[in-house]
């Protein structure tokens, strides 16, 4: 029969039926009331208008129901907040027949209605209305629970505070989506007899000591705002007992039948965070106050996120430019979506064309130019130098020169950790141009601030080791790690941005603002927790190959020169690099060859001048180590 009326594709009772069964129960708590008086023998005044009077309560009630919109809300997922919309429906017409009576007294000398008929029927009204939520509600929970019952995803919650309570009673009354509560983990230990929402709470050491218990669960849900040190304990000891660790999102955040939507997968960003720093936010603002801005790279993992946060600081203009036309596109579709009063222009351009981008300078007055377009995948470029030359140096070139000729207020060049002693082209032409921005700063008729930030890898990006990992796990893998001791510094691409405003707004211009990266990370470390928060085991489910070190490519990133010194800031995660200058005219010499050269595609006469540019640069794993064996020959000799 139920498949008949198709009950379970119901998605919620019509409103016009809740409305008719609440005027339903309106009238029969009318007609029970009095019926009850007539088995008392109570007096009825004015009984000559017994039905208008009657009339008259079911009318006032309806019209506080439909003021309040009693009827509104869906009955499955009926709330207190629903209860209370009831209790201010039917209080208000109480107060208002209570009115009447007051009126009827000073006009006729006798109430309308008697005292105790008004409150009876008041209180069996929004008892009769509440409980029919509350069977419905129940009623489409067992119906919708029973349906696929055996495919859920049995969810133990960790926590019993209240947004662990609101996270489970979310997956209760949203019996149409995956998951099912079988109960709840705590670290506390006053808890343990307790049941929370008619399931037990099973405490933590409960889970160490008896494996048998984990077998009544298939993962673990733990909350978005839950401490690092806390969230990375319960993986563990989730993955240690062969559960899927999943993340729910904060719930005040996301409305109630929005929450178990937004549950997913708990990923190996979720641990790596730090935490949050902290952002002179008015400073930022101010700064950006109906300014004009470039971003370039506008399209890439950095760029995109820089966009998006400076599209929240009320500048007049934001043209982002790239040369990757798809991303740019899916980019610009995004952000009119996400910030349709912002005033956007989205410009397919490469940045080694310095006439394209002359154009854009006289047209919109650039107020801050953030420059995140490069190449940056380490092997691609030691393959291919010239192209590393054209953009990473030229590009830079010409967007400096740019800036400095049309007065820009502030130039921030996104660098990398790679530019530090680097071993490979691409760190090498990023450190070659800090040396060009840094030269511009006390180059005559000057007025820009030249402003450089170097941090390391940041997690998700394009390219980065992470979403490698992933595609590398889906596919059963293997997982490819170039050497068992590599090592890596780690951000957030928020957290990298945000970092690199603030910078912004701090620089007097010639710096090289260095981030705080945290500890470094072992990438081996980092695959294997990923294999395991993907439901595998390493070595077993998922193998693991070393495949040697590529070309061009550290062991471990620095962030500072052997020759450098650290400046604190009064930021603690910002600090300067005082890393050696060169003079404007020796850098632009050598820029003019080196672009000479790459023209040609002439590798080794690139390579060759730009270890001239940066004398620290060291061939790793490379066939430009010739060069260097060349050079230390000419010393000696």
């Amino acid at each position: 029969m139920v498949n008949i009326f198709k009950i379970k594709e119901l998605r919620y009772v019509p409103r016009w039926l809740v409305f008719f069964i609440d005027i339903s129960i309106v009238s029969f708590s009318v007609l029970i009331t009095y019926l009850f008086l007539k088995n008392l023998h109570v007096k009825i005044n004015f009984i000559e208008y017994f039905n208008e009077k009657i009339l008259t309560i079911i009318a006032v009630n309806i019209l506080f129901m439909l003021i309040f919109k009693t009827y509104a809300g869906i009955i499955r997922y009926s709330t207190f907040f629903d209860f209370f919309r009831i209790l201010w429906s039917s209080g208000t017409a109480l107060i208002v027949l209570l009115g009447l009576n007051l009126i009827s007294e000073l006009v006729l000398g006798s109430s309308v209605y008697l005292y105790p008929a008004l409150f009876l029927c008041f209180f069996i009204s929004i008892f009769l209305m509440f409980f029919f939520r509350m069977v419905t509600k129940q009623f489409f929970s067992v119906l919708m629970g029973s349906k696929d019952r055996s495919s859920k995803i049995r969810i133990a919650v960790v926590g019993v505070e209240d947004e662990s309570v609101s996270l489970a009673n979310a997956i209760i009354h949203n019996p149409g989506h995956a998951y099912q509560l079988a109960g709840f983990f705590s670290a506390r230990s006053d808890s343990k007899k307790a049941v929370l929402l008619g399931h037990k709470i099973y405490n933590k050491k409960e889970l160490l000591k008896n494996n048998r218990l984990a077998e009544r669960f298939d993962a673990v849900l733990i909350r978005e705002m839950m401490s690092r040190p806390e969230m990375e304990d319960w993986t563990v000891l989730a993955l240690n007992k062969g559960l899927k660790v999943l993340k729910a999102p904060d719930v005040n955040k996301i409305k109630e039948d929005g929450i178990v939507e937004n549950i997913r997968p708990l990923q190996i960003e979720d641990l790596l965070e730090r935490a949050p720093i902290k952002i002179e936010s008015g400073e930022v603002r101010s700064h950006h106050f109906n300014k004009s801005v470039l971003v370039t790279g506008g399209a890439g993992s950095i760029g995109s996120e820089i966009v998006r946060q400076v599209a929240q600081l009320e500048t007049s203009l934001i043209v982002v430019v790239d040369q990757a036309e798809s991303p740019l596109y899916e980019l610009k579709l995004e952000l009119l979506e996400r910030f349709p009063n912002q005033n956007f222009k989205f410009v397919l351009a490469d940045i080694s064309n310095q006439y394209r981008l002359e154009k854009l300078f006289e047209d919109y007055h650039f107020s801050i130019v953030y420059h995140a377009a490069a190449y940056k995948h380490v092997p691609l470029i030691e393959d291919n130098p010239h192209e590393a030359i054209f953009v990473n140096i030229g590009g830079t070139r010409n967007l400096a020169l740019l800036s400095k000729q049309y007065n820009v207020g502030y130039f921030v060049m996104i660098s990398t950790d790679k530019a530090v002693n680097p071993t490979n082209v691409m760190g090498a032409s990023k450190r070659a141009a800090e040396l060009f921005v840094q030269s511009l700063q006390n180059s005559s008729y000057n007025t820009t601030r030249f402003i450089t930030t170097r941090f390391g890898n940041v997690l998700g990006s394009n390219g980065s080791v992470i979403p490698h990992f992933k595609r590398q796990i889906e596919k059963g893998g293997p997982v490819t790690i170039t050497h068992p001791d590599i090592i890596r510094y780690f951000m957030t691409i928020p957290e990298a941005c945000e970092l690199v405003l603030q910078a912004g707004t701090m620089g007097k211009g010639g710096e090289i603002f260095v981030f705080d990266m945290g500890k470094p990370i072992k990438i081996l470390d980092l695959a294997k927790r990923m294999i395991k928060l993907s439901g595998y085991t390493p070595d077993v489910d998922i193998k693991i190959d070393f495949i040697g070190l590529r070309s061009g490519e550290k062991l471990y990133e620095e962030l500072l020169t052997d020759n450098s010194t650290t400046i604190a800031t009064h930021h603690e995660k910002i600090m300067i690099s005082r890393d050696p200058l060169m003079e404007f005219e020796d850098i632009e010499i050598l820029c003019k060859q080196i672009m000479r050269a790459a023209i040609k595609k002439d590798g080794l006469q690139v390579v060759k001048i730009l270890k001239r540019m940066v004398p620290e640069f060291i061939s790793k794993n490379s066939e430009f180590e010739i060069l260097d064996v060349i050079t230390e020959h000419e010393v000696y000799q």
